[in-house]
């Protein structure tokens, strides 16, 4: 169980293939860990990558912080991390809200990131996301482990469930997620994708009530591409083979473009 210090946190990695050229950074989303990349999407890229995969504070195995979950602080740690493990070039990729500080990343460290893949970023103006804060409730949980398990098929044992409880007892009861999630609602009616160098892959689920904002996306970064993927917000869970083939075919492919 790795873990680093990064900006003096405790900070849980996994690396996979680390003799490897090019690295590609998996950053996972609100809520989550890296296992929603480590069992199935990791393995594949990492047929042709050196893969990084870290929890954010406060998820996983990283240590908890009361702040600092802004894309600001998300960006700077992300960076830090990349210093400590001196990888100067990197492609990122980063679903649901780690598709937005995958994005502010390139965009506020265009020299740190190569290619740059969002899968199923929301928009921050979407205020669903911040409702279930303040809805938030064992019960809740359940209701939504539930629904989660009829359409990815995957089982949450009780023991997840009760860690995955005191995580978001813990997030939503005692932190400035919230806050900080609210500071970040025009980020993206703000951003200025002009300067976004990164060639840019947006997977998106066809199904998806996020589908709206990566159209959206598209029409605004000149570099982009967006593929749908068969399945709602849950395609990494859904459809992981597709999606790590997806993304290791369009990294692959900008590569043999520059050097070609």
């Amino acid at each position: 169980m790795p873990i680093i210090t990064v900006n003096n946190k405790q900070v849980h990695i996994q690396e996979l293939n680390k003799g490897a050229e090019q690295t590609v950074v998996l950053i996972h989303g609100m809520f989550s860990n890296l296992s929603i990349y480590y069992f199935n999407i990791a393995p594949i890229l990492a047929k042709h990558f050196h893969v990084v995969m870290y929890d954010l504070k406060s998820h996983g195995m990283s240590e908890r912080f009361l702040d600092g979950y802004d894309l600001d602080n998300m960006s700077s740690d992300l960076i830090g991390l990349m210093d400590h493990l001196q990888l100067e070039k990197v492609h990122l990729t980063g679903y649901s809200f780690g598709g937005l500080i995958a994005l502010k990343t390139a965009l506020k460290y265009p020299e740190r990131v190569n290619q740059l893949v969002v899968m199923e970023a929301p928009d921050p103006q979407d205020e669903k996301a911040r409702n279930i804060i303040d809805e938030y409730s064992k019960e809740f949980l359940e209701h939504y482990v539930a629904n989660f398990t009829d359409t990815t098929k995957v089982q949450m044992g009780k023991r997840q469930m009760e860690k995955n409880h005191r995580m978001y007892e813990f997030l939503f009861n005692q932190t400035s997620i919230k806050a900080d999630m609210i500071k970040e609602k025009h980020f993206l009616g703000e951003a200025d994708f002009n300067q976004l160098k990164a060639s840019t892959l947006l997977l998106y689920g066809a199904d998806s009530n996020c589908r709206p904002t990566g159209e959206w996306l598209q029409s605004q970064i000149g570099t982009s591409e967006l593929e749908l993927i068969s399945g709602d917000h849950n395609i990494p869970i859904q459809e992981p083979q597709l999606i790590a083939e997806t993304i290791a075919q369009f990294l692959s492919n900008i590569l043999t473009k520059n050097h070609g």
